[in-house]
């Protein structure tokens, strides 16, 4: 490591205050706090003394992703093998997936860190450190065969929309990764939906017919798969939504280490079981009568909630605020499945709707506190004069 160091050391000194390149200055020091814990401290005003800083953050969210990726890669593989009916081993789905996924990781990658060192050198500051969970996100939550092109253009428009604009990482009100999806999913349709998009090279198959659970109920078709299937992720759809057990142990991960909210997880939960026993009761069409079980474990709803809801800069901040955000999360996301067959998935406009009401949420509940205060204060002040 002291190798590392004065290497890193060699390399910066060109970077340095009144050098040759100090305006590329911020490009060259994400490289070094990558690595390296920061060596400056807060001088005034209140601080914590922690070697856990954004970056550690961040990659502890990569290290509860890697679960669902890891099995979104094999998925890939392995939905594509047993729809064409060709013997595989867990390599050979393995190596599929890979083919498929990881240029999509190098894209969203290259042309996030791009736009945000860019951004970085001209604006003089860090590079921001939220797309190190950004950048693996994007991919993760796309179709298997969305052509490379538009996975770049996706990234570029959440990086530059939903985060640049807004002044970078921190200030963003919409969470970037669901952005990019949002943006190709009403700029590419055709290649976000329908039954050919979810299983590796499906349109050039015709015996290849990868439609989702959701959009067969959505389409008044059955449900082929079993609970544990469901549950465990082997059906199609997105590159690493399918899997609820994986999710569950990234989630883990999140709330173990204090990264992640339970709150916001567990109300979000609570808020699509109570609007999935509701449709229950009322059962008008195939996706109501949808075990409200059933709705928790398909689609992105699991990894949404784990990984997109909980995200501490567009989410609710304050604590009973986490409950109310979390809650709306899931009521909105069944609802949206439920009345409108459009978007079978509901899950991504649920939680992009409550991005932009979590500072109204906030908004109220620290009104609501402090005028609790206020009437408590009162009421010692009465008792007081009264004594």
């Amino acid at each position: 490591m002291n190798f590392l160091r004065k290497s890193l050391d060699n390399l910066k000194k060109p970077f340095g205050k009144g050098q040759k390149f100090e305006k590329f200055a911020p490009a060259i020091n994400a490289f070094d706090t990558f690595l390296f814990v920061p060596n400056h401290t807060t001088k005034k005003g209140a601080h914590i003394r922690d070697a856990v800083d954004l970056k550690r953050t961040m990659v502890t969210v990569i290290i509860a992703l890697l679960p669902a990726l890891i099995y979104g890669i094999y998925n890939t593989g392995y939905q594509y093998y047993i729809q064409t009916n060709e013997p595989f081993t867990f390599l050979d789905a393995f190596i599929h997936g890979s083919w498929k996924i990881v240029p999509m990781i190098i894209v969203s990658y290259v042309v996030g860190l791009t736009i945000e060192f860019g951004f970085a050198v001209y604006r003089g500051h860090e590079v921001n450190e939220g797309y190190l969970v950004t950048g693996l996100l994007i991919p993760m939550i796309m179709p298997v065969d969305i052509p490379l092109w538009m996975v770049g253009i996706s990234t570029a428009f959440a990086v530059l929309v939903a985060k640049e604009a807004f002044g970078g990482t921190g200030m963003n009100i919409l969470n970037p990764a669901l952005t990019a999806r949002a943006f190709a999913f009403f700029a590419y349709p055709t290649y976000m939906s329908g039954n050919k998009v979810w299983v590796s090279e499906a349109g050039n198959v015709d015996a290849i017919s990868g439609e989702t659970i959701l959009g067969s109920l959505a389409a008044g078709g059955d449900v082929n798969y079993s609970m544990m299937e469901m549950f465990q992720g082997s059906i199609p759809g997105s590159i690493a939504e399918t899997s609820t057990l994986w999710v569950a142990v990234g989630a883990l991960i999140l709330i173990l280490t204090g990264v992640g909210s339970w709150r916001i997880i567990t109300g979000g939960i609570l808020g699509a079981a109570v609007m999935g026993v509701l449709f229950n009761l009322w059962g008008a069409n195939e996706l109501m009568s949808f075990s409200w079980m059933n709705h928790l474990v398909v689609g992105g709803f699991a990894f949404g909630i784990v990984f997109m809801a909980t995200d501490p800069v567009s989410a609710a901040q304050t604590t009973k605020g986490k409950w109310i955000y979390g809650f709306l999360v899931g009521v909105f996301c069944i609802m949206i499945r439920v009345f409108n067959p459009a978007y079978p998935e509901g899950v991504m406009l649920a939680i992009l709707l409550m991005n932009v009401f979590a500072p109204t949420i906030d908004h109220y509940v620290v009104n609501g506190n402090i005028k609790k205060r206020k009437k408590r204060w009162a009421t010692a002040s009465q008792e007081l004069k009264t004594a």
